[in-house]
């Protein structure tokens, strides 16, 4: 499986070695599926340091990447810059405690680190491989609730035309048709009224003597 960012661990010695990389913006996409956010379509850096003392190597540098989201709120897409400084130490996976190794049979099922520990990552001891520090720098920078500003007053709802009477709601074009079959049916079956009433019938005139 091909790592977007390791490094040979025969590269590196006491003194330190400077690598720069490119932060791809399809490495970026990639890692966030399932998330609410993603690249901004930019591709972004990563500038790190890395020294090796007998079999552990540590890693320090900077991180920045632009990722893009949805407002809670609003919809509208927020900008998202990560910018931060990245350290972690790198020990042979040989190493690291196993579960159940120490603490025999009575030892936890997963090994918990402690806080000094909580940036320590396992490599095989000939590579660095700096993928994981990435993305879960990437991971926890995601908001759970992104705004587009603290004063978003969330989605507008457009205002009734001049046209309509308060209150009512626009008839949906589909029902239309409908409407116009309806009225016309009471049209057909009211029956009409004469426009002037009916006048008594004329008494016949008496005969002249």
């Amino acid at each position: 499986m091909a790592h977007e960012f390791e490094v040979p661990g025969s590269d590196l010695d006491i003194g330190g070695k400077s690598k720069e990389f490119v932060v791809r913006a399809a490495w970026v996409r990639g890692i966030l599926e399932g998330t609410d956010a993603t690249t901004d379509g930019k591709d972004g850096s990563l500038n790190v340091r890395l020294s090796k003392s007998d079999t552990d190597v540590v890693a320090h540098g900077d991180l920045a990447v632009g990722l893009t989201m949805e407002c809670a709120r609003c919809t509208k897409p927020v900008a998202l810059t990560v910018h931060n400084q990245v350290t972690a130490l790198y020990v042979p996976a040989v190493k690291l405690p196993k579960p159940g190794g120490a603490g025999g049979k009575d030892a936890p099922d997963e090994y918990e680190f402690t806080s000094d520990e909580a940036d320590t990552l396992p490599y095989d001891g000939d590579t660095v491989v700096l993928d994981d520090l990435v993305r879960d720098e990437l991971l926890l920078e995601i908001p759970m609730i992104p705004l587009c500003s603290e004063d978003c007053p969330g989605i507008a709802h457009s205002p009734q035309g001049p046209t309509d009477p308060p209150g009512e709601r626009p008839v949906d074009p589909r029902f239309a048709v409908l409407k116009d079959i309806v009225l016309d049916q009471k049209s057909t079956t009211t029956p009409k009224k004469d426009s002037a009433p009916n006048k008594p019938a004329a008494r016949p005139s008496k005969p002249s003597k």
